[in-house]
């Protein structure tokens, strides 16, 4: 018969411990892998989960993979004619993975005074627009969206936004790789040169 000493019982029952916990011990580290994962996206644009002018919510998710061009737009703005260089940019790199998002917002001199439907009967209209168009929205202040206030606190690229038609240009996994002022138009050499490298990547 075996027996056991203090030592050797101390052993014994730690062993059994040992066993008895692993299979817990291997269930409690899932959450933590999961939990890596979600931290992960969280420094992505892909994370959110945005209103299209139609009113349908548009998980960004479904944009990994393609490389994209974030603008928040008004229409009637010194900058408003970039709707036309925007839709050129997007018909001659959409078939390659580039897309533009417009979040038109009224932050800036009350230039988007619009509804949802007038602002889209507008780009249609007069600029042709078919790349995807988001629902007003706010980019600035205490109302400011979570997808802006990721984009000017968070995304590498920090500051708010100053005017209508700021840019932000995604690369295919959600990271925001650079920011454009108002100014720089969308068919200038600076973004295209970036866009078609993001897209060879």
């Amino acid at each position: 018969m075996m027996r056991f000493t203090g030592g050797n019982a101390v052993l014994v029952l730690a062993l059994a411990l040992g066993l008895a916990a692993g299979p817990f011990q291997a269930w409690a580290q899932k959450p933590a892998a999961k939990e890596g994962v979600k931290q992960a996206m969280d420094d992505k644009v892909l994370q959110f989960t945005m209103k299209l002018n139609d009113g349908k919510e548009k998980p960004l998710a479904d944009y990994k993979g393609k490389v994209l061009l974030i603008v928040n737009t008004a229409s009637e703005c010194g900058f408003t004619p970039q709707y036309k260089g925007l839709e050129e940019l997007y018909n001659a790199y959409k078939g390659k993975g580039l897309v533009v998002l417009a979040f038109p917002a009224n932050n800036f001199g009350a230039q988007e005074p619009g509804t949802d439907a007038q602002i889209k009967q507008f780009c249609t209209l007069k600029y042709k627009v078919t790349f995807p168009l988001f629902a007003k929205t706010s980019v600035k202040g205490p109302d400011i969206n979570p997808l802006y206030k990721f984009l000017t606190t968070q995304a590498g690229f920090n500051g708010d936004i100053t005017w209508n038609f700021n840019k932000f240009l995604v690369d295919k996994s959600g990271k925001v790789v650079a920011r454009y002022d108002s100014s720089v138009e969308p068919t200038s050499e600076t973004v295209v040169k970036e866009v078609e490298a993001l897209l060879a990547q």
